[in-house]
């Protein structure tokens, strides 16, 4: 019986254009990572679940892919927890892994079993895929790659200032204007979590105020409303989500009414350290913004995201921050830690809408040798060897099909050159190189061919 051929929602194909599209921006972007002075590092496409349960909030534990465990642990599966409707448990009976939900705890474990081996502050950058269970739809996907770069180690106004750079440079490689680079600081929203009356419930004030976008401001107070904050207390905060204005001025403005909130004024006072850092260069579209909250519970100082330009209908394309201590959770304490994240998928779904690939990216090939008959062919084969160490990217067409089929193949390869070389060219010891582009033809003597005249 023939089966259909499908792939899991929310995972996708990669044909070879996609790919030479998403190498272009895996390049750029490790490039500037390693130019800020990130090392390479990966890690395993699953860890324990004990690992990554927990890290990340209930939303997080929700949406994780757990792996089912395999011959005789599937034995010691908990039914009783099953039919005791307690799934949690039932779960933790019959898998032991997750694939990983992100690079960032994966990353904090990384650092502790390797601390002996790695030098402090450590920097490293990872390109590497992650897995989340939610519900696919544009730009959202069950499979996709996250771009990050991190710093444990050190906590420094110098090092948040580089991030900020950093996501400047890549945008401004990839020739993308008008991202917003938004910043906020956990230490300004545990402030005013304090100033609205309740401090011990800072986890569900940044969740609903990071739905925002989302929801809008009526819905983040009707959802807080539900969650126990009073009228009296959202009363207060309306003036806060009405703060306009350059950064300064915004910051200034939340200085004279968070007055007697002290965690809040020291992420103020880190935020100014930070642009004065900054003050010197030209970055692109900074901004701050107070509703940005970043959900995932890890994040304790300085937080980042980035946003695409206005008419591009898309979610965050980056984001990021400071997560104090996250090592501790795996018995090492004091290693504060500062990173950033590029979306591959959602960047590159960017990019293609505001055709700023260049033209060059897909071609993968930069010349097809036309097949005559063996004879030709074994004639060139010492050539096409020299002209491939040479760096020129040859595709020789395999069988002396028609010339028409074959100048097909050579438009569809998106190759901007084909090469001739027949009973004609052999007789007079020439080369026929086509231009794929206007249709000329020139004629090139065998050894004076230089390869690198036909590498774009």
């Amino acid at each position: 019986m023939l089966q259909k051929p499908s792939i899991p929602k929310g995972t996708r194909d990669f044909l070879p254009a996609d790919v030479a599209r998403r190498s272009y921006v895996i390049d750029i972007i490790k490039t500037q990572f390693e130019r800020f002075g990130f090392l390479p590092i990966e890690t395993p496409a699953m860890e324990k679940s004990t690992t990554l349960q927990g890290k990340y909030g209930e939303e997080g534990d929700r949406l994780m892919f757990n792996i089912l465990n395999s011959g005789e642990k599937v034995k010691k599966a908990d039914v009783d927890a099953l039919t005791k409707n307690n799934l949690g448990l039932f779960t933790k009976s019959i898998s032991e892994k997750a694939l990983r939900y992100d690079l960032t705890v994966p990353f904090a474990r990384f650092v502790v079993q390797h601390q002996n081996e790695l030098m402090f502050p450590f920097k490293r950058y990872q390109v590497q895929s992650v897995w989340r269970a939610d519900r696919p739809q544009r730009g959202r996907f069950q499979e996709f790659t996250q771009c990050d770069a991190d710093v444990v180690g050190a906590v420094s106004p110098v090092l948040e200032a580089e991030c900020i750079q950093l996501f400047d440079a890549v945008f401004s490689e990839l020739h993308l204007k008008d991202a917003t680079i938004r910043i906020n600081h956990r230490g300004i929203l545990s402030g005013i979590t304090t100033y609205l009356g309740a401090p011990k419930r800072i986890v569900d004030f940044t969740v609903t105020l990071d739905k925002i976008d989302k929801i809008g401001a009526s819905g983040v107070f009707d959802e807080l409303r539900k969650k126990g904050f009073g009228d009296d207390s959202l009363s207060k905060l309306y003036p806060l989500l009405e703060l306009s204005g350059a950064i300064d001025v915004q910051l200034d403005t939340l200085e004279s009414i968070l007055t007697d909130q002290p965690v809040a004024l020291e992420g103020i006072a880190h935020l100014r350290d930070v642009l004065r850092f900054l003050s010197p260069l030209h970055v692109s579209k900074l901004a701050f913004d107070l509703t940005l909250a970043r959900g995932l519970n890890y994040y304790t100082g300085i937080i980042f995201e980035i946003v695409p330009p206005k008419d591009v209908a898309m979610g965050s394309i980056g984001a990021g921050g400071r997560y104090d201590d996250l090592t501790a959770l795996f018995g090492l304490k004091d290693m504060h830690g500062l990173g950033i994240s590029f979306g591959l998928d959602r960047l590159c779904m960017v990019l293609e809408e505001l055709d700023l690939f260049p033209k060059t990216v897909q071609q993968s090939v930069n010349i097809v040798v036309l097949h005559f008959g063996d004879t030709f062919l074994q004639d060139l084969v010492p050539h096409i060897a020299k002209w491939r160490k040479a760096g020129l990217r040859v595709l020789t067409y395999p069988t002396s099909h028609k010339l028409k089929k074959q100048m097909q193949f050579a438009n569809q390869s998106g190759a901007p050159w084909a090469l001739f070389y027949g009973e004609q060219e052999k007789k007079e010891g020439f080369l026929a190189i086509k231009n794929m582009a206007n249709g000329t033809t020139e004629k090139i003597k065998i050894d004076a061919f230089a390869a690198s005249k036909f590498i774009s």
